[in-house]
């Protein structure tokens, strides 16, 4: 259908916005036929915008180009990884190139290729279908799970036991256990991952179908339907409406085709396709339709010229294979955190070790402190609890028809600070409706509900809304899939432009719809094609004088030149001056709502000169070409789809900037962003025009919104993209697949943790790029769906904001899971410290320290995955944990300019790939550089998962109340006993005796003998003690970590019954390893252990609760929290139309 008013030649290698306004005979001057300035009224349907607008301060470097040197082209085709020319063949040259016999005239009688062509293309070529990515086997994913750096040190460890118990093994036994148990929770935590892992792969791989299942070819003269994995090039496809189109191919024959480029190039209007063409652009040719499109109208004959990777559709899913997917923020900083662990752990334990040997000069002591100190501050069920979090919270996110094929990117939507989004088919519906109708000098609103300005349209036989609506009504060609059912129920087969027009109709007149056709049978039509810019046709309409009536409808500027009356107050009377003025001012209006416009004008045929029977032909041109009566214009829009403008509302009043990246016209997107929360401030032009200066002379800090041009892109430098981001509403039109890529890349050089949403094949690339894309399942292609990290089942905008909350709520759990789990590593390690330094009798054993980590402590964490939000919205009113300020990219850039440069190969100018050695040597490298510790120790911008006040709490702070309870209790224990501190000491400083075993010497102390039975059970009741301290103190720790914001009292600390169920679970564990008398001697317990002892930690708890308040008090002080401001001129209320007038907005920083 036609455009908005504009007739726009598509520059020839973009696919963008045009750079030049063609113009009719009558627009140009006469000799020379040379192009001339136009006049205003030719611009006014878009005020103020008659050239692609220069946002910012970009100069615009669109040059004039004469009307005739269109068909030149003027772009590098190979910018687009199109290698098709066949476009630019004729039928023969074509048909000799692929040895294919076709008939133009008459195609259904064509010969195309014999059975054994066929057979030997495909045996030579291989199966039309797109060659899935490359995947890692099963064994290579697991591999790679286990070699983590985590599992690795506990890997490590497990050895190192096995190690020991070979130097030692009388007194080395229980290493029988612990070793094993280190390697298999390396294995378990691969396994787990590896398992959630597949099963997403598998969800995924049902939902993706690569290529339609049947098509129409003619070999050897006959129509067959064969599998579309067996098309080859040669093939002459029969392609009809409804069709999705299985390759690339020529169409040398058409009946009004139209086909749905929108999941490729981003149109979402149908092109037409037929034989001939004028352009240098394969995606601009006339002639080529392409696999993966969708046949929406008509029907024609083509031959394929590219299959499978061949194809565009494959060439540009190949730009994805070339993309490095971005390691996610939460890998990233558990990575670091590890890292750091890891090299703790790595220095205590050689430290520890040094320090054994020289003290007591025994290699398998001080081997085996060593390997104590290792594991008490390895954290071994971190990986495990991490990844179970992250899986409990994917499957709460299926249950929203969200699905996550990776574990990270359930944080990462979270994260995200920048959330990049198309627009056709993610924001819209994809499907045109009727806004406005002006009829009889009246404007109407077409939908109850809709803030534009006119009167609810009510009679349907009201002057000129009839004839419209009769118009819509006949003059199409849109088909039906039933009629049998009502208008609100059918699936109407056409383009989404004259679907809108017919819904409209058929929703208004009723029953009435249906009898129209039957009833005015059409007898003559000329189908709408892009030089007429309109449809006509003529139906047995009888009116007063003659039984024919011609109806049209198209550009509104092509229908009204062809007018010499218009329709008012019923009959047709002489277009005046003040009419025409009257018709600029509507025009003018709804192209700047960045509706679609359309014109419709009838003739009341006389029946002397065209009576009934009488035979039009379209090659003679014996019908009227003028003189026609103009009825009115209708508007039509892509209408948000539900939801979304809440969505996007939620989105940036939690400070994510929201932009649209799209490949529709910039003013048809700006007025989508206007009524979806997405645009509220003014754009340059806007000032300008409200203020009555020169664009040229607004300044960067007097508007609040640009909309670039895809154009532009390559000419933008740095200054200007760092200009584009400090917007806050943005939005990017007419791009291309590698637009979109630079604008992803751009965005995260500045440190922008980037989401990207889409469900066309030209999303795809920056899916991939992206930190998390985001593809739809029902309208998303194949492509973009293999690209995403997340698929969103239902195509609901409004999933992503219950995602981004999810991910703030699952990060926020990790946080407060880890600052709890860490918090044991202070009261295992200290006591390993004082069992060599003091020295005392050991208070915790390595199995007992496993005991912990993967016991109780693994039980009571998993139970944060459940655990709500502190308050109902608290969560989307903080910034994003890493914004994106002037103080982060400044501090970005300087470390990026400090890190060595990576070398570039001269012959492909591509980055030379390091070798593993070369990446573990930098590696070790690293801690003894001057960068490495500057970026280890720089404060950087935003929140991590792993900070200074978690583990200043975690090892310091509770860590430190825990051990003093424990250290008490072991002593009060020892005492009960009989065994002072003091005399603890001695007995473990004694030289050439070993006690508290077994087999240990008697020991005399003040008048008591000590055999060494009771010296065992002695030690291992007060272990038990200690044991039971730490978990004690780790029940009120499990409570106090779920206030962040709060106090940690009120109902909200236990709203979570699981938190009960876990501590529960954790001392059944305890009682049972402890009270089990054959489970003492593994695990180091006593079954003698007397429960009020316990009574000590409980004190230290309520101690514990009491320091957390008096320092949430103080910091409450001292850092208070920062929300985010209030976004002036957000709808937040659900309607179906929403539309906003233009206000001032505040830009949400850090």
């Amino acid at each position: 259908m036609p455009e908005d008013g504009i007739h726009e030649s598509k520059p020839l290698g973009g696919g963008g916005l045009p750079r030049t306004i063609t113009f009719t005979a009558d627009e140009t001057s006469g000799a020379g036929g040379n192009q001339r300035t136009p006049h205003l009224r030719n611009l006014r349907t878009f005020p103020s915008r008659e050239a692609p607008r220069a946002v910012l301060s970009i100069p615009d470097k669109s040059e004039k180009t004469n009307v005739e040197t269109l068909s030149e082209g003027t772009a590098d085709d190979k910018a687009k990884n199109v290698d098709i020319t066949e476009h630019l063949l004729s039928l023969t040259e074509v048909c000799d190139k692929f040895s294919v016999q076709a008939n133009a005239d008459h195609p259904q009688d064509s010969f195309g290729l014999s059975a054994s062509q066929a057979s030997d293309l495909l045996a030579r070529n291989g199966p039309n279908t797109l060659t899935p990515p490359k995947k890692k086997s099963s064994w290579r994913k697991f591999l790679a799970c286990l070699t983590s750096l985590f599992n690795l040190m506990l890997i490590a460890a497990g050895i190192l036991e096995y190690i020991l118990l070979g130097i030692d093994y009388k007194n080395n036994k229980a290493n029988i256990y612990m070793g094993a148990i280190l390697i298999v929770v390396a294995f378990i935590n691969a396994a787990v991952e590896w398992w959630q892992q597949r099963k997403s792969e598998n969800t995924l791989a049902a939902l993706l179908k690569m290529i339609p299942a049947k098509t129409h070819v003619i070999r050897e003269r006959r129509l067959e339907s064969i599998q579309s994995a067996d098309v080859v090039a040669g093939d002459v496809l029969f392609l009809r409406m409804g069709d999705k189109i299985p390759a690339d191919c020529y169409v040398f024959s058409s009946s009004d085709l139209k086909v749905d480029n929108s999941s490729l190039t981003g149109e979402s209007e149908p092109q037409e396709r037929g034989a001939g063409n004028t352009m240098r652009n394969p995606l601009e040719a006339t002639n080529l339709a392409f696999n993966g499109t969708l046949a929406v109208s008509g029907e024609a004959y083509a031959i394929v010229v590219r299959t499978g990777d061949s194809t565009v559709l494959g060439q540009i899913a190949g730009l994805t294979a070339g993309e490095e997917k971005a390691q996610s923020p939460l890998n990233h900083e558990i990575a670091i955190f590890v890292r750091i662990i890891a090299s703790v752990a790595i220095f205590t334990a050689a430290v520890f070790f040094i320090a054994g040997m020289a003290l007591y000069k025994d290699f398998p002591f001080a081997i085996n402190f060593a390997i104590g100190t290792f594991v008490a501050w390895v954290p071994e069920g971190l990986p495990a609890t991490v990844t179970m979090l992250l899986t409990i919270a994917a499957k709460r996110m299926a249950a929203e028809n969200v699905l996550v094929k990776d574990l990270q990117g359930v944080e990462t939507l979270g994260a995200i600070t920048l959330l990049a989004t198309d627009k056709t088919g993610t924001l819209t519906r994809n499907q045109m409706t009727v806004c406005n109708v002006w009829a009889n000098g009246i404007m109407y609103a077409a939908t109850r509900g809709h803030n534009d300005m006119g009167e609810p349209i009510g009679d349907v036989t009201a002057a000129g809304i009839r004839e419209v609506l009769y118009t819509s009504a006949l003059c199409r060609s849109v088909k039906f899939d039933r009629t049998d059912v009502s208008m609100d129920k059918r699936q109407l087969l056409g383009d989404a432009t004259e679907s809108g027009l017919v819904r409209f109709a058929g929703m208004r007149l009723g029953d009435e719809f249906d009898e129209l056709l039957p009833r005015h049978a059409k007898v003559f039509e000329i189908p709408f094609n892009s030089a007429n810019k309109w449809m006509l046709s003529i139906h047995r309409l009888p009116h007063a004088s003659g039984a024919l009536t011609l109806l049209i409808k198209g550009a509104p500027e092509r229908v009204l030149r062809l007018c010499s009356t218009i329709l008012s107050g019923g009959a047709a009377v002489p277009l005046t001056d003040a009419q025409r003025t009257q018709y600029d001012e509507t025009y003018e209006y709804m192209a700047s709502q960045g509706h679609r416009v359309l014109a419709f004008a009838q003739l009341q045929l006389d029946g002397s000169e065209y009576p009934d029977g009488y035979a039009f032909d379209r090659k003679k041109e014996n019908y009227p070409a003028g003189g026609y009566t103009f009825v009115g214009l209708t508007s039509l829009e892509d209408p948000p789809k539900h939801g979304v403008r809440e969505a996007i509302g939620r989105c940036r009043s939690a400070g994510i900037q929201v932009m649209m990246v799209t490949g529709d016209h910039p003013l048809t997107a700006e007025a989508i962003g206007r009524k979806i929360n997405l645009v509220l401030g003014e754009t340059r032009e806007g000032v300008a025009k409200r203020t009555g200066r020169a664009v040229e002379d607004i300044g960067e800090d007097e508007f609040d919104a640009v909309v670039i041009h895809g154009e532009r892109i390559a000419d933008m430098t740095d200054d200007d993209w760092d200009v584009v981001f400090r917007k806050p509403e943005v939005i990017f039109a007419r791009t291309s697949p590698k637009n979109k890529l630079e604008i992803v890349a751009r965005a995260q050089s500045l440190g922008h943790i980037c989401g990207v949403t889409g469900d066309g094949v030209n999303d795809s690339p920056a899916l991939k790029k992206a930190d998390l894309g985001i593809a739809m399942n029902e309208s998303g292609s194949d492509v973009s769906k293999e690209a995403a990290s997340m698929i969103i089942l239902d195509d609901n905008f409004a999933s992503i904001v219950k995602g981004i909350e999810e991910g703030r709520l699952i990060f926020a759990n990790l946080k407060k899971s880890i600052r709890y789990t860490l918090t044991h590593s202070t009261p295992e390690v200290i006591p390993q410290i004082l069992y060599i330094i003091v020295p005392l009798p050991p208070m915790i054993t390595s199995i007992m320290i496993l005991v912990i980590d993967l016991g109780f402590e693994i039980l009571a964490a998993l139970t944060y995955a459940w655990e709500p939000a502190e308050s109902a919205n608290g969560l989307m009113k903080l910034p994003p944990r890493k914004p994106v300020t002037m103080r982060s990219i400044a501090q970005l850039r300087a470390r990026n300019a400090r890190q060595p440069q990576v070398p570039i190969d001269p012959a492909t100018g591509k980055p030379i790939q390091e070798t593993h050695a070369a990446r573990i040597l930098r590696t070790l490298r690293a801690p003894f550089t001057k960068v490495w510790w500057q970026d280890l120790t720089e404060k950087t911008e935003g929140e991590i998962l792993v900070d200074g006040d978690l583990l200043s709490w975690s090892y310091l702070e509770a860590g430190l109340i825990s051990t003093i309870s424990l250290v008490v209790v072991f002593f009060v224990i020892l005492n009960h006993h009989g065994i002072s501190p003091k005399q603890a000491r001695l007995m473990a400083k004694a030289t050439g005796e070993d006690y508290f075993n077994k087999d240990s010497p008697d020991y005399t102390y003040n008048g008591r003998l000590f055999t060494g039975e009771d010296q065992f059970y002695a030690l291992n009741e007060a272990r038990t003690g200690v044991i039971f301290s730490i978990y004690i103190l780790q029940v009120f720790n499990l409570f106090i970590c779920k206030a962040r914001f709060r106090l940690p009292f009120g109902k909200f600390m236990f709203r979570n019954v699981r938190t009960f169920y876990g501590f529960t679970a954790g001392l059944l564990l305890l009682v049972f390893i402890t009270y089990i008398p054959p489970l003492n001697s593994v695990f180091n317990s006593s079954y003698k252990s007397i429960p009020l002892y316990w009574l000590i930690a409980v004190g230290f708890g309520f101690l514990l609760l009491a320091y957390a308040t008096a320092r949430m008090l103080v910091l409450r002080k001292s850092r208070p929290i920062r929300w985010n401001p209030t976004i002036d001129g957000l709808h937040m209320h659900p309607t179906v139309w929403s539309t906003r007038h233009t206000t001032r907005s505040i830009e949400v920083t850090a």
